[in-house]
This record gives structure tokens, C-alpha cells and sequence, in this order.
């Protein structure tokens, strides 16, 4: 007698009823099981320029004028009203998007690190030894 076939029919049930109630459990099946992670946000319509300049890539021109814009227009009413801010663009708006909140506590207290978030390095970019780029010519 082989057990094999006693062992299959015990254990697709028990794993089937297993992963059931995962998925009848909303925050289970979320893995909200643990504690949360502790999502870090400023909010923009109380944060000071030092508390913006925290986010990625906005340095203390582009928090002041984040400021600048807040006090003469009011506060902003949903997150893509950044947008109107000059030097803040679509592109530029989905890098901070994750950080930036419109109600509650500003909860960011380090500087976010850029890297990663631009589409490259602003220096020159190397080729490989030996292999040189043909030149463009018009046509």
C-alpha cells in the first residue's frame, strides 16, 4: 500500500480550505496582517519650504514656490493641483505623488533620496571601449 495517494487526497483540501479563508479575509489577503508600513507624506497645504524641500528631487526654489503659490491661491484641493506649480510637471508630479498628502500630519521627517527616480544621470554618458557611434549626416 502506498501512501501517496492517501497523503494527495488529505492535503489539496486542507491547502484548498487554507487559502479560502485567506481570500475571504480581506485585509489577510492583503497582507495587512502584520503591522502596517508606516507610509511617510508631506502635506502640502501646511508643510513649511524645509519640510518640502524633504521630497525627492524639490530642492528650496521649488518649495518656495510651492509655498508662494499655496498662499496666494489657497490651499490645495487634491494632490494633482501641484501640477499648477511652475517646474512641476506631469513626469515630475508622478515622482512626488507618493509623498505628498492634502489633509492630516506631516509624516516625512529625512530628505527622500532622488536616486532612481530620473529617466538617467545628468552627466555624459560613456561607451563601451572601442565602439564608436556613427555620425549623423542629413540626408
Amino acid at each position: 500500500m502506498t501512501l501517496r495517494p492517501i497523503v494527495r487526497a488529505l492535503v489539496v483540501p486542507v491547502l484548498g480550505l487554507s487559502l479560502s479563508v485567506i481570500a475571504a479575509h480581506p485585509a489577510l489577503a492583503e497582507g495587512e496582517g502584520a503591522a502596517p508600513a508606516a507610509h511617510k507624506v508631506v502635506n502640502i497645504n501646511q508643510a513649511s519650504a524645509d519640510e518640502l524641500a524633504r521630497l525627492p528631487r524639490v530642492g528650496p526654489k521649488l518649495a518656495g514656490r510651492i509655498v508662494e503659490h499655496r498662499s496666494q491661491h489657497g490651499a490645495f484641493k487634491r494632490p494633482e493641483d501641484l501640477m499648477q506649480v511652475k517646474g512641476v510637471g506631469e513626469k515630475f508630479f508622478t515622482t512626488l505623488k507618493p509623498y505628498i498628502a492634502v489633509s492630516g500630519a506631516t509624516t516625512l521627517a529625512e530628505k527622500v533620496s532622488s536616486k532612481g527616480t530620473s529617466g538617467g544621470s545628468k552627466g555624459a554618458k560613456s561607451t563601451s571601449a572601442g565602439t564608436k557611434k556613427p555620425a549623423k549626416t542629413k540626408a
